[in-house]
């Protein structure tokens, strides 16, 4: 196969334009209403933050900023941005040659149907590669925190705050642990790079995981594991292991600390919890299917693994110890001591 072929790339201006088209409007409310939940989510933000920083003993000196809140659109635009940036690396130039644009361009929409489905689901967003400089950026989506809100029908504060509580926390563990950034990134070049460099090996993967997923939810089995079973090399194996369990542990801690926090600070952090919970099993046959496909279910299987691993491990041996798996990458769990816990335990806390 040519080299224009066995090296696709994304249009990632055609995709952030597609997704942004495709963004479906936010939920109908008063100009007063939404005002308020604008000015709220951004000013909650360092206020969550604080809190997350006495709960976890992370970030002492940093300083506290304000979450930037955006629409769809502009979160699917921001999206695009972050993924160019964090692919830049790993994923080659534009091929020379007629289709090299045309391969590009049909990548870039696809995205861009997948951004513009993400962007009525995400609450927020802490993308350590965003912003005018890279350096990172916080992003809270106004319309679908308060269509959640609205649809669990709590507090619009309370609810606020709790979401915030999550996403500064996912801001704090890139900001607070200064080689976690550096090593998200480089991992996902070694994941990306051997897929691009093999050949054939990104074409050969895309064409065979449909069939993956269909199978997985056939046996009711994960999807983000069957995308693992899909890769070829031992070492595209490890990387993507590493990668599913430091993912797995970003999010479970997130989890963690907004249910930790949240009695102090949230009122009705058990309602809210209980209900949000609950509404993440629900949707119609269309989204479960696109959920599925997209590994969206996968994805908060996620929260509930890292959430038992990090309740275990603060039990055990309390917040100081748990920060240990901020140490370096080789004190973080593997996909194994996710599952259990306790191994993580008697290995960096003999």
């Amino acid at each position: 196969m040519s080299e224009v072929a066995s090296r696709p790339v994304v249009d990632w201006s055609l995709a952030a334009a597609t997704g942004a088209f495709l963004a479906r409007g936010g939920p109908v409310v008063s100009r007063e209403e939404a005002g308020l939940a604008v000015t709220e989510l951004r000013e909650l933000t360092v206020d969550a933050e604080a809190h997350v920083r006495d709960l976890t003993g992370l970030g002492a000196g940093l300083p506290l900023l304000p979450g930037d809140v955006v629409d769809r659109p502009g979160w699917v635009r921001s999206a695009a941005a972050g993924l160019d940036a964090l692919t830049a690396k790993a994923l080659p130039p534009n091929p020379a040659g007629p289709l090299g644009p045309v391969l590009a361009g049909g990548a870039g929409v696809q995205t861009g149907v997948v951004l513009a489905f993400l962007a009525s689901r995400v609450l927020g967003q802490y993308d350590p590669f965003g912003g005018p400089d890279g350096g990172g950026r916080l992003l809270l989506v106004a319309p679908n925190v308060v269509t959640a809100q609205q649809a669990l029908q709590v507090p619009g504060r309370d609810f606020r705050l709790w979401v915030c509580l999550h996403e500064s926390t996912h801001r704090l563990q890139f900001t607070a642990v200064d080689w976690l950034r550096d090593y998200f990134a480089d991992e996902v070049e070694r994941l990306v790079g051997g897929l691009t460099s093999d050949n054939d090996g990104m074409t050969d993967l895309l064409g065979r995981l449909p069939e993956a997923l269909r199978e997985a939810r056939r046996a009711k089995a994960d999807g983000l594991v069957a995308v693992g079973q899909l890769l070829r090399s031992p070492e595209q194996r490890e990387v993507f292991d590493r990668l599913l369990a430091l993912s797995t542990l970003l999010e479970g801690h997130a989890d963690y600390v907004m249910d930790a926090v949240g009695p102090s600070v949230v009122p009705s952090v058990e309602t809210i919890r209980a209900r949000f919970t609950e509404r993440r099993k629900g949707g119609g046959l269309l989204d479960r299917l696109l959920r599925a496909l997209l590994g969206v279910d996968a994805k908060i299987r996620q929260y509930a693994q890292g959430a038992a691993f990090t309740r275990h491990v603060v039990d055990r041996v309390g917040m100081a110890g748990f920060n240990a798996v901020w140490t370096s990458p080789n004190t973080l769990p593997t996909r194994a001591e996710i599952a259990d816990p306790e191994a993580w335990v008697r290995r960096v806390h003999p």
